[in-house]
């Protein structure tokens, strides 16, 4: 197994309001998901080698700003990323919509319909994990499996009530 990876996922949900249970299902999953496969890895900084791994990450909003505290295993914090949330609005704001249509179609629809909506729900993700990964060049490496594990952290913080 390499080291360039994420032992530990958490988010810093201070201030949020208490999630509802299909909002924490999702928190459980992504982030079960994201430490049983994942590749992540922060890049070189100026003239500094690269942080060894396995890596701790803390995400985090801080003054209307995505933060991403990346710590090594022993907890040394190593690199932090402040990543401005504006290009994550829309697209976050899709995701909760299609998502709060899935949720309701599970209950209410034949399974052709959820069907279609679940593409539509993936589909909105990917554009999102997309979204993620832009903003991360320069900063880190992650595939495209954790991007979008990530991405549903980063709508589990915007999470409103």
């Amino acid at each position: 197994m390499t080291n360039e990876r994420l032992i530990e996922v958490t988010l810093d949900e201070t201030g949020l309001p208490a999630p509802t249970p299909e909002i924490e299902q999702e928190r459980r999953v992504a982030i079960y998901d994201l430490l049983e496969e994942n590749s992540f890895a922060p890049v070189p900084r100026g003239d500094a080698p690269a942080p060894v791994g396995p890596f701790r990450l803390n995400l985090a909003i801080v003054e209307r700003r995505l933060v991403f505290t990346i710590s090594s295993d022993a907890g040394e914090k190593l690199a932090e990323f402040h990543l401005s949330l504006s290009p994550f609005r829309q697209v976050i704001k899709d995701y909760f919509q299609i998502c709060e249509s899935y949720f309701d179609a599970v209950k209410h629809m034949p399974p052709s319909q959820i069907e279609a909506i679940d593409m539509g729900r993936r589909g909105i993700h990917d554009e999102g994990a997309r979204v993620l990964a832009e903003r991360l060049e320069g900063k880190a490496v992650l595939d495209p499996k954790t991007a979008r594990r990530l991405f549903t952290l980063i709508c589990v913080l915007h999470f409103k009530g």
